[in-house]
């Protein structure tokens, strides 16, 4: 396998573009790192809890954080869904899987006027961001991590083609590196899952075999604060949500974590 072919893969995820929404909006856009990054707000109803921002998987977009808005809107939550740089309308022709992203994501929450109570969902490549950047931002009370991948050389590596030597692996990786301009070995969840102080919820697949639930296994034991861990059983990488009994756990998990009153 060239190994070019492998850094491409890596580097350069498929990209669609969000469906227009029928679900009252407001369109946000702004600049990180000189890219403009592309998304939308969804007001809650009164009375307010707070935000919650929501970061889509490798090759999606802001649309599907549409469901979560419609779910969370009319029980107070503010929504706050963006395209990733390199995926959707967003700028940008690389991702990093955090190592910039999660430096978006605090000027994000800078856009919007975010002050206090923001809970983060991120869904796959989101789940991971998320955990980077919570340690960040005092705003960040709470984060829901859906399918994470613990580290990315880890998860590069498993999901490699079977015929890809172990030095053509490394030789892709050292390409992306160079092209995207960021260091593997600095995105890595499962590290900054050390530095979490606020509530986390984990979950994961117990029958994901794109990003194993030993992933999410890691984080969930290198987090420092109040934490809780959630296997589905028979659950891949994307259809973890599919399940009702899944959002009664999470929508009671909301309830459990500490909140102010409104902004």
């Amino acid at each position: 396998m060239p190994p070019e072919w492998g850094a491409n893969a890596l580097l350069h995820p498929r990209r669609h573009v969000a469906a227009a929404t029928t679900l009252p909006h407001e369109d946000v856009a702004f600049q990180s790192d000189g890219l403009l990054l592309k998304g939308w707000l969804f007001r809650g109803r009164a009375p307010r809890r707070g935000l919650i921002l929501y970061l889509h998987g490798s090759s999606d977009n802001r649309g599907s954080g549409v469901g979560i808005a419609a779910r969370f809107t009319p029980k107070g939550w503010d929504v706050l869904a963006y395209d990733s740089r390199a995926h959707g309308e967003s700028e940008g022709t690389e991702c990093t899987y955090g190592y910039y992203e999660r430096r978006d994501l605090i000027v994000a929450l800078d856009a919007v006027g975010a002050r206090r109570h923001v809970i983060l969902f991120g869904a796959s490549l989101g789940a991971a961001v998320a955990l980077q950047a919570a340690p960040l931002d005092v705003r960040i009370r709470g984060v829901i991590a859906q399918s994470s991948f613990s580290d990315v050389e880890t998860v590069a590596r498993e999901r490699a083609p079977w015929l890809a030597t172990q030095a053509e692996i490394a030789s892709a990786i050292g390409i992306a590196e160079r092209q995207a301009r960021f260091r593997m070995a600095d995105v890595s969840p499962v590290r900054s899952a050390a530095h979490i102080t606020v509530p986390v919820l984990v979950i994961h697949g117990d029958a994901d075999i794109e990003t194993k639930p030993d992933h999410s296994r890691r984080i969930f034991a290198a987090l420092a604060g109040p934490k809780q861990l959630l296997l589905v059983p028979g659950a891949g990488h994307n259809d973890v949500l599919a399940h009702e009994d899944v959002w009664r756990e999470i929508e009671a998990w909301l309830d459990r974590v500490d909140r102010p009153g409104p902004e």
